[in-house]
C-alpha cells in the first residue's frame, strides 16, 4: 500500500468515526449511523476526485474504503454510549480526521503534477468538505464555519506547507508529514488555547 492510499484509509476510518458520532448524538439507528459515517468518510474525496477528473473515483476504485467506513459507524454504535461526553470527542477526533485528510488530498494533487494552487486547494477541500457534508445532512452548526476558529485556515496552511516544501525532498513523506503537523497544530491551538482569526463585526451606519 503506497503513502497516499494509507492516508486516504486513515482518513476514511477517522472521519467515519465523527460521523458515526454525530449519528449517535441524533439518536440514528444503524443504517443511519453507516449512511452518514460513510458520507463524512468519502464526501471530501469524492469531491477531489471530482475535480481533478480522477478516474475512478477512489471508492468506487478500492470498494473497502466503504468497508471501513461502515465497520468504523458499527464499532461507535456499539460504545458511543461510554463516551463521557461525545461533542468533546467528536472535536477532537475530527481535529485529526483533519490532519491526515489534508495530505491525503495534497498528495494526490502532488502525485498528479497540479500546480501549487492547486495542490493546496484540493488538500484543503480534502480535509474540510466531509465534515461540512455530515453537519450539514444532521442540521448542526458545521465545524467548519464555527465563529474564528481555526479550520479552513488550518487545512489551507497545512496544505501551503506541503505544496511548497515538496520540491526540497526527493519524495513526497516529508512534506505530507509536515503538512499533517502544521495542520493538527493549528487546529488544536485553536480548540485548546483559543487561537482564533478576527471576526467581522458590523458598524452602525453614519448618520
Amino acid at each position: 500500500m503506497n503513502l497516499i492510499a494509507l492516508l486516504d484509509y486513515a482518513s476514511v476510518f477517522i472521519f467515519a468515526l465523527t460521523g458515526a458520532l454525530v449519528a449517535s448524538r441524533q439518536q440514528l439507528d444503524i443504517v443511519g449511523f453507516a449512511f452518514v459515517a460513510c458520507l463524512t468518510a468519502v464526501g471530501g474525496g469524492t469531491v477531489r476526485d471530482v475535480l481533478l477528473d480522477r478516474n475512478p473515483i477512489f471508492w468506487i476504485a478500492q470498494p473497502s474504503y466503504i468497508g471501513v467506513a461502515c465497520a468504523a459507524a458499527l464499532l461507535v454504535f456499539l460504545t458511543a454510549h461510554l463516551f463521557e461526553s461525545r461533542l468533546k470527542t467528536l472535536i477532537w477526533l475530527d481535529s485529526f480526521a483533519l490532519a491526515v485528510a489534508v495530505p491525503a488530498g495534497t498528495g494526490v494533487a502532488l502525485s498528479l503534477g497540479q500546480p501549487v494552487l492547486v495542490v493546496v486547494l484540493m488538500g484543503t477541500i480534502t480535509g474540510c468538505m466531509g465534515g461540512l457534508l455530515r453537519d450539514v445532512v444532521l442540521d448542526d452548526v458545521p465545524l467548519v464555519l464555527k465563529q474564528g476558529e481555526l479550520y479552513v485556515t488550518a487545512a489551507f496552511a497545512g496544505a501551503t506547507v506541503a505544496a511548497f516544501t515538496r520540491p526540497y525532498f526527493p519524495d513526497a513523506l516529508v512534506p505530507l508529514m509536515l503538512c499533517a503537523g502544521a495542520t493538527w497544530a493549528l487546529r488544536a491551538g485553536s480548540l485548546a488555547f483559543g487561537w482564533r482569526l478576527p471576526v467581522y463585526k458590523s458598524r452602525p451606519p453614519r448618520s
